[in-house]
């Protein structure tokens, strides 16, 4: 085999191969020429010491390469996050050749991180009309295109690359495989970057449906089909891709609907252990540790799952995290005697168990073991990630900058975001004058992603503002900000109609009509405000009461209204919440209820009442007391600018859901108006049911404000309440840092400091509300008509069945499922022609849906409309994969 032969091993993504191929020619030849490749076979191994040795040395002589080696190599700095390389060794090739096509797509990945996204997107777009049917280059301009949100055109690339991949004969199946995944992948990103969830969750319906057929007669080998093993790969892709965009509720809402229908199936094990990943990121850890804890009850020898609920618990007590990393060791000890485990395996578990244990002993601020664990892990893989990234934050902790910046520099070529956000989180940062202008350089390094800077200038503007040189803060604060805006997708006028439609949608005559729905339990409470207006300081206090339990931010309501949108998009409605809530019938709204309530207790089994402080649920006030008249609800105020400020100077990370506003200050001030008249409207609806809570009265009389809280949930007074920061539980949302010490005043009138820099948020805050005009609101005379319809269907009572459907249809004329389910009555009755038209508007509603399709096309035939059948048939708009 020859380098050529090599090459394309790398560019069909045929790793294994090209490893075991590589390492043959180099053990056979020695030839430098082989250096490169040989390389990128270590990288894709893992094997990272290795690899930079080989590329040291190739480097070294690089001059001595022609064109085509010196490609293989830039190819390889680029796989070692190494763009400058790349960059010196590809300006000269290009010069000589200007149409070398595989040069130029290197070239564009090194603009594309130097920030230029345009002049990338055209070496690409050059390189892919070059040679059109490399799979890779045209994969990298389907990424490109994502992330420059030029959907319509990603949408045209992808069906290219659909025919570019039929084309290739040359494709092993392995290559086949992996290519169709990063298909899969980049439809599902475009279905998400348009919102278009309906498309995205029919196509995994089927996936699910041909795992439901291939199992039906073989129920006891659920774990092993080539159905399931897919449709659990591409849910992960799909809830990935969801958190990545910021869509936590509904990725969070999709997996538990999967765990559900797969619960008793091993291999759910793996959509746990997402849950618990998107949990994490959300910061709800108290709902990832109970669902870790589920799945170690059912997998107690599971390495994995205790190494997982270790990490968990090293932001809530050390000693917990040693114990857990103690129980890892006893089961590595056991596997050792186990003749079908490798040794390769028992090292790596060994790193992983005492990295975990030295992170550990950080937390617990023993500096000496902790060092000793984790240069002993290095000693081993100077290459360890996880172990990298912990010892870094230790150096950083105890002042060794450089050493840390060392680390960091090692960590950023396998995980760039995770090597520099952990200046951020490092608690003990250093603030002399010299380590912040160390750190504002390295934010001003050339390739640096525009997440790790905007991590660096965050830091940067806290440092500075704890030395009170205030306008120094706000310009590394509106740099950090300005950089993170790059990454998000805000929308302020969506967010404005948005809560237009909710004060339409919940009115108080919508629930003097419907009576009493839900649950009338006690249980919830629910502490609602502008993030970072106090919110977990109420919760604190509360949670210091013996009968109540502080969950943190729960999500259980934003969940349910993701569902809810779901199964709108499942019978074809056209609407969505809060549209929607008209047609809740009271079992459907009892059944939520009591879902919601299961779910919280699982946190507190015996506590009186547990609180939920999602500080955006006071958009969901509506829905809360249509589920649980009896919810004590908490709005916190507080002075808008110090919240404006609070929220300006926080890093959301750039991937919380409904977090976007807070990286503008006129987005801000607009959020605070909307936020306003929203509460002014819940308090006409629930008149004296909301407790307001004001931030300053509560700094400046704590005991007070304590006592009308638990007066207003219904408990006696109890002392311990105001010592809540000694209160042993974690906290994990942005305010984690202050509510570890006693209630403190600085926090107040902090605007005063940048009251010069306010201007844009005055304007956003007080311009004008207005919204787009809301004419296409339904309003249903009855809950429930759907399911009451479907129910006659079932009974075979066709002409009920047919009524109810058309009373939909009076109110909802497109209504898929209406209006497909009377095609299928008329259909079944022989009236083809009367069924045609209703068919029709079904399947020009949901095109995807098999059911409709098929369907019309036998009602096309019977009445011998050929053509149409026939242009049906030919349509793709079912098939969504190049297999």
């Amino acid at each position: 085999m020859n380098l050529s032969d090599l090459r394309l091993l790398a560019e069909q993504l045929d790793f294994q191969d090209f490893k075991s191929q590589t390492q043959s020619l180099w053990i056979k030849s020695e030839s430098q020429n082989v250096l490169p490749l040989l390389s990128l076979s270590y990288i894709h191994e893992g094997k990272f010491a290795l690899a930079h040795k080989y590329f040291k040395q190739a480097l070294n002589i690089s001059d001595s390469f022609d064109n085509s080696i010196k490609l293989d190599l830039a190819g390889v700095a680029l796989a070692l996050h190494q763009p400058e390389e790349a960059k010196a060794l590809l300006q000269p090739l290009l010069a000589d050749e200007p149409s070398n096509a595989i040069a130029l797509a290197r070239m564009a990945q090194v603009v594309r991180l130097e920030g230029d996204l345009e002049s990338a997107l055209n070496m690409l777009m050059k390189s892919v009309a070059l040679q059109p049917n490399r799979l890779i280059s045209r994969s990298n301009l389907i990424a490109l295109l994502l992330e420059l949100k030029k959907l319509e055109q990603a949408q045209i690339e992808i069906t290219k690359f659909t025919e570019s991949f039929h084309l290739n004969t040359e494709l092993s199946d392995s290559a086949k495989q992996r290519f169709n995944k990063l298909f899969h992948e980049y439809q599902l990103r475009l279905w998400v970057l348009n919102e278009n969830f309906s498309q995205a969750e029919h196509w995994l319906g089927n996936m699910k449906v041909e795992f439901i057929l291939e199992n039906k007669e073989n129920k006891e080998n659920l774990n092993t089909p080539k159905a399931l093993i897919d449709y659990f790969n591409i849910v992960t892709v799909y809830a990935r891709v969801l958190a990545e965009y910021g869509f936590f509720p509904q990725a969070s809402e999709f997996l538990k609907d999967t765990i559900q229908d797969y619960q008793l199936i091993p291999d759910s094990l793996v959509l746990k252990l997402l849950f618990v990943e998107l949990a994490e990121l959300q910061g709800n850890h108290m709902q990832a540790q109970i669902v870790l804890e589920q799945a170690i009850k059912q997998n107690e020898d599971n390495i994995d799952l205790w190494i997982k609920l270790a990490s968990i618990q090293l932001a809530e007590d050390s000693s917990k995290a040693i114990q857990a990393t103690e129980k890892a060791w006893e089961i590595l000890v056991a596997k050792r005697s186990e003749e079908q485990v490798s040794e390769d395996w028992i090292t790596l578990y060994e790193l992983k168990i005492k990295s975990t244990l030295a992170s550990a002993k950080l937390k617990a601020e023993d500096y000496a073991s902790a060092q000793e664990l984790f240069e002993e892990v290095l000693a081993q893989n100077p290459y360890f990630v996880p172990a990298i990234h912990a010892y870094a934050q230790q150096k950083m902790q105890t002042g060794q900058i450089e050493e840390a910046i060392e680390l960091f520099e090692r960590l950023k070529q396998w995980d760039p975001v995770a090597g520099y956000s952990a200046l951020i989180n490092a608690r003990k940062f250093p603030e002399d004058k010299n380590t912040l202008e160390k750190i504002a350089q390295a934010a001003q390094r050339p390739f640096l992603a525009n997440d790790v800077k905007s991590y660096l200038l965050f830091q940067l503007a806290l440092a500075w503002e704890k030395r009170k040189d205030y306008d120094k803060a706000f310009e590394f604060v509106k740099q950090a900000n300005d950089t993170s805006l790059k990454l998000l997708k805000y929308e302020p006028k969506q967010h404005r109609n948005y809560c237009a439609r909710i004060r339409i949608a919940f009115s108080k005559s919508l629930y003097e009509s419907r009576g009493h729905y839900g649950s009338d339990s006690e249980l919830p409470v629910f502490v609602v405000g502008m993030p970072r207006s106090g919110t977990t300081l109420v919760e604190q206090i509360l949670a210091s009461h013996s009968e109540i339990f502080g969950a943190g931010e729960l999500g259980v309501i934003p969940q349910r209204i993701h569902g809810l949108n779901r199964w709108e998009r499942h019978v074809g409605s056209g609407r969505r919440y809060p549209d929607i809530i008209d047609d809740l019938s009271a079992e459907v709204t009892t059944g939520i209820a009591e879902g919601i309530l299961g779910e919280m207790q699982a946190h507190a089994p015996h506590a009186k009442h547990i609180v939920d402080k999602l500080p955006h649920n006071f958009e969901n006030i509506g829905l809360i007391k249509f589920l649980f008249p009896n919810a004590r609800i908490i709005s916190v105020r507080r002075d808008p600018r110090d919240i404006a400020i609070s929220n300006y100077f926080t890093n959301y990370q750039a991937k919380h859901g409904g977090m976007g506003f807070a990286y503008d200050l006129t987005n801000i001030g607009e959020q605070l108006a909307d936020h306003n008249l929203l509460m002014h409207h819940w308090h006409k609806v629930f008149p004296d049911e909301i407790l307001e809570v004001q931030y300053e009265a509560l700094v400046e009389n704590p005991e007070q404000e304590a006592r009308r809280m638990l007066q207003y949930i219904g408990v006696e007074w109890e002392d311990q309440v105001l010592n809540f920061n000694k209160l042993d539980r974690p906290v994990k949302t942005a305010s984690v840092w202050q509510v570890r010490q006693p209630i403190y005043k600085t926090a107040k009138e902090k605007w005063r400091h940048y009251e010069r820099y306010l201007r844009p948020l005055i304007k956003g805050t007080n311009a004008k509300i207005e919204w787009d005009p809301i004419e296409d609101m339904i309003t249903l005379p009855e809950a429930g008509i759907i399911n009451k319809a479907a129910d006659f269907y079932e009974n075979n009572q066709l002409a009920d069945a047919e009524y109810e459907f058309k009373k939909i249809l009076h109110h909802n004329p497109s209504h898929a499922t209406a209006n497909g389910m009377i095609g299928v009555i008329y259909a079944r009755a022989n009236l083809i022609h009367e069924a045609i038209p209703f068919m029709e508007k079904a399947y020009q509603q949901q095109p995807w849906k098999k059911y409709w399709k098929e369907n019309l096309i036998r009602a096309y035939e019977k009445t011998n409309q050929y053509d149409k059948a026939d242009e049906i048939k030919a349509s793709t708009n079912e098939e969504f994969t190049p297999n």
